[in-house]
Formats: C-alpha cells, structure tokens, sequence
C-alpha cells in the first residue's frame, strides 16, 4: 500500500505559481505565433523556473525542489503555451481573416470547450494500448531527464549538461539538434520514415524540377494512412486476444478493462466532438446557410475530422516528437471544399479541426515526463494520482490562457499580427479546390494506406512518411536519419547503460534546442523579425 503523497496543484503556493508561469507561457505562446508563426515548447523553461526558485534560500521556496513540483511546472507553462497559440489565437484569426469578425465569439466558445476535451482525453488514453506510457514521447523524455539531472547531480547532470550545451551550439548553426535527439529515443521504424519523408519533401523539387506539395501528394498519402490508422485502431481495440487457456485471470482482467476504458474514452470524445460541433454550427448561424440535410452532414463531418486529426497529431507525437496539426487540419478542409460545404461553414470547420490535436499531444508528452519522474509505475496509486495533478496543472493553465487570448486578441489582429498559417486557411477557403486536386488526393491516398497498413499499428510507417513530406526541412531528415545510424551503432556495442547514457544526452540535445529556439525567438519576436 503506497503512503506517498503526491503534491497537489492547489496548494496556494503551487496554485500561485503555476498561475503565474501559465499567464506567461500564454502571452509567450500569443507573441511568436503572431510574430514568427511558430509555438515554442516551453516545458523545460518551467521545470528551470522551478529549480532557480527552490535554490533561493527561503524556507518558503524549498518546496519547489521536489521532482513532482516542477513536472507540474512544465506540464501548466507549455499547456498555456500549445493551448493560447495553438488551440485559441489561430482558430479566432481565421473568421477575422476571412472577414467575419462576429464568428469570433462563437469559434472562441467552442474551441474552448475543444481544447479542454482535447487535454482531458489524452489524460483518460494514456497508458493504454492505443497511447502507451511506453511509448516514445521524446519532449517528454527530454523533460523528465532534465528534471532528474538537475535534481540529482552526478554523472548523469555532467551528460545532460554535455548535451545542453551541444544542443545550443548546433541550434546556433542551424542544425535541427532536436531531430538528432529525437532520434535517440524515438521509434526506429517510424523515425527512418519520417526521415525519408523529409528528404523527399526537401528534393524533390530542385533535383526533379517535381513539387509534391504543389500537386497534394504528401495530404493524399495522409489521408490514406491516416484512415488505415483510424481502422488499426479500432482493430486494435476489438482484436487483441490473449490466449485464454494459458493466459492468467489478471492478464485478462487487464486486457478486458483497457479495451472497456479505451472504448468508453472514445466514445465520450465522440459525442463531447459532436455536441461541440453542435455549438459551433448553431453559435455561428450555419442554419441560416445550409439546408437541414447539410447541416447535419456538417457536424458529423466536423466531429469526424477533429477525432481523427487528434488521433493522427497523437500518433505521430508519440512516435516521433513532431505532429504535423496545421497540415492535417487544412486536409480536412480541402476534403469538407470538395464535400460542397458553403465557405462561412468551412471557417468554422477549419477553425474547430485545428484547435484539436495540439493539446492533445503535449498532455502525452507532459505525462510521459511525469511516468518516468514517478518511477515508471513502481507505485501505482502515487503514478495514478500524479497523473491527475498533472491534469489539474494543464486544465488551470488552459483556463487562465482563455482570457489572455480573448483580452488581447483584439490588439493584436488590429495592428495585422494574426498568425500566418490562418491566412492560408483563409485562402484555401477562397480558392476552392480543383478536379485535379481531388485526383491526386485519391491517387496518393493508395500508396499512403497501403505502407500503414504494411508497417502495421506498431510502426505507423505510412502516417509518419506523410507526417515528413509534409515538412520543408531536409536537415532534419539527415539529422533524423544520423541519429538513428548512431543510436544502432551504440546499442550493438553497450548495454542498458549505454542505452540510458544516450536517452539523458538525447534528452540534452532537445533541451538545448528548445532552450535556444526559446530564446532566439523571444528576441526575434521582439526585434519584429
């Protein structure tokens, strides 16, 4: 029976902390989206912002030494990060881009409710069959060994400083030091093809003269995985058996109540999705501009098209550290232009399918730093309920980063700092899509099932190949795929030890880079650059 006891997000001190570094992670989030068009991932700025305040020699901040603090830390200041930019600011900008200012209100109400659903489910799935806690989750990882080291000192600080350090400098000269990291931790299979599919996507044109993007290859591919991994998932859900006659009771049990508790988490996201997509529809007056058969087809369109970009920016996030979630939402929207949905119902369409996925992946990423902080579930009832002050910490954060956004929206979006990505949105809207486009969706949507389906549930081959075609950044594919060549050659010649050597100086690379990136875009942003 575990006697620990997990601190708890309501502590007035916590509370007060985690408010403060949720107002800043937000208006972080707010800036260089508007200003840069990119969203730091601010968790190790919070778990660092603890450890400097557990080092002021006040009894009033010792308790910020503990581990468990400071998970709670980085899981609230990049909850509010992900979440204003992400889920609330870029949904918002594409009605006032599109010139429908009195969609904001409506678009804001119902992204809200999403971005709170979105956390929430990911919460319920982690650790089950679909999002295992095993799962690779690299930003977590590089969290929670920077926590460690940090807490522990040693060999292991001395690695991860090396790894710092390294990460920076090669920040510094442009080289993607978190894909190299990435690819220390990451799932092999599906990191060499999103590297390949980085490669692809970096070459093609000035080695062809050929642009996929231009011709939509790299959005049929996943539109064809991504449906293969919605029916491996449901597969995986239903299929699964052990083999009762050698299979013991508690085995089954388990097995029984994955199924029963994955299933029920689905299930509420889907009708949570749908009331959701309700709200939108009726808040933003889509009845007045479809007749009643459209209508519906729309919420169950929408609903559908949020479920799936949340399972696809998972998956992808889980195995690789990188979700492609402004790619995938503008498949949805080119899918719902070619369904014949009228252009006020695709801003609302675009603008909900956004708002998922985001949250989503940066709660597994934030409770996988939190697994491994917790022991690896050593203690069951301690994971379990850090796991839930985790999600207190995430759901305190995603409140307090509503009312930043919606104070200061406005101020923004007046002086033409809306984020860039919602002016493709709203483009995409106006321009429609072509019969050829709708060809080359359907011909690369074959070839992009069948290696999902080929690599099987366990690789993701197909979503993660697209995921990297998907992406204009070659370097990351050959640093991508250097890393891997590493990691094979330092684990045939070491051990375990080795293994975890090459995890804490991975988690170093990524924490480097993200510390730079931070920074150099706090500047920039700054500057006006």
């Amino acid at each position: 029976m575990s006697h620990r006891q997990h601190p708890s997000s309501f502590n007035p001190g916590t509370l007060l902390f985690l408010t403060v570094l949720s107002i800043f992670g937000a208006v972080i989030g707010i800036q260089l989206l508007t200003t840069l068009g990119v969203t730091p991932n601010t968790s190790i700025i919070g778990a660092l912002v603890a450890m400097i305040i557990a080092r002021v020699p006040l009894q009033l901040f010792k308790r910020f030494r503990s581990i468990h603090i400071q998970n709670l830390a980085q899981s609230a200041i990049s909850s509010a990060t992900f979440g204003a930019a992400n889920s609330l600011l870029l949904p918002i900008g594409i009605p006032y881009i599109f010139g429908r200012p009195d969609l904001v209100l409506p678009m804001f109400i119902g992204v809200s409710l999403a971005m709170l659903l979105d956390g929430y489910l990911l919460y319920r799935m982690f650790n089950t069959t679909v999002f295992p806690a095993a799962g690779a989750w690299p930003p977590g990882v590089a969290a929670a060994e920077s926590i460690k080291a940090g807490d522990q000192g040693g060999q292991q600080a001395g690695i991860l400083g090396a790894g710092l350090l390294i990460g920076a400098v090669g920040s510094w000269f442009k080289f993607p030091m978190a894909a190299l990291g990435t690819a220390f931790i990451g799932n092999i299979w599906a990191l060499s093809m999103f590297g390949v599919g980085l490669l692809i996507r970096g070459y093609s044109l000035p080695l062809t003269g050929f642009d996929i993007n231009k011709n939509y290859i790299p959005h049929g591919m996943m539109i064809g995985a991504g449906l293969v991994a919605l029916c491996q998932v449901i597969a995986m859900i239903r299929g699964k058996k052990l083999d009762r006659a050698t299979a013991t009771a508690d085995a089954l049990s388990a097995a029984d109540a994955d199924r029963r508790h994955i299933l029920g988490s689905l299930g509420l996201g889907a009708a949570g999705y749908i009331l959701i997509a309700t709200l939108i529809a009726l808040g933003g007056g889509l009845y007045t501009a479809m007749p009643m058969g459209m209508l519906l087809a729309f919420i169950v369109y929408a609903a559908f098209a949020a479920f799936i970009h949340e399972l696809i920016v998972g998956l992808a996030a889980m195995h690789s550290g990188w979700f492609p979630a402004f790619a995938v939402a503008l498949i949805t929207l080119i899918i719902g232009i070619m369904i014949g949905f009228p252009p006020v119902a695709l801003v609302m369409l675009c603008g909900f399918s956004v708002a998922t996925g985001p949250a989503f992946a940066d709660m597994g990423y934030d409770l996988k730093a939190g697994f491994i902080l917790r022991g690896n579930n050593a203690d069951i009832a301690f994971e379990l309920e850090g796991r839930r002050q985790q999600l207190f910490a995430a759901l305190i954060a995603f409140v307090i980063a509503m009312p930043v956004v919606y104070l200061s929206y406005q101020g923004y979006f007046a002086k033409g700092l809306v984020p860039p990505v919602a002016k493709v949105y709203a483009a995409t809207i106006q321009a429609g899509v072509s019969t050829d486009i709708a060809k080359s969706l359907l011909i690369w949507a074959v070839p992009g099932a069948l290696i999902q389906w080929i690599g099987g549930s366990s690789r993701q081959l197909g979503v993660l190949l697209a995921t990297g075609l998907l992406i204009a950044n070659p370097l990351a594919g050959w640093a991508v795929l250097i890393g891997i060549a590493i990691r094979l050659v330092v684990l045939r010649l070491g051990g375990e030890q080795r293994r975890h050597q090459l995890e804490v100086f991975a988690a170093g690379l990524i924490a480097g880079d993200a510390l730079f990136s931070f920074f150099n875009s706090v500047f920039a942003g700054k500057s006006g650059k």
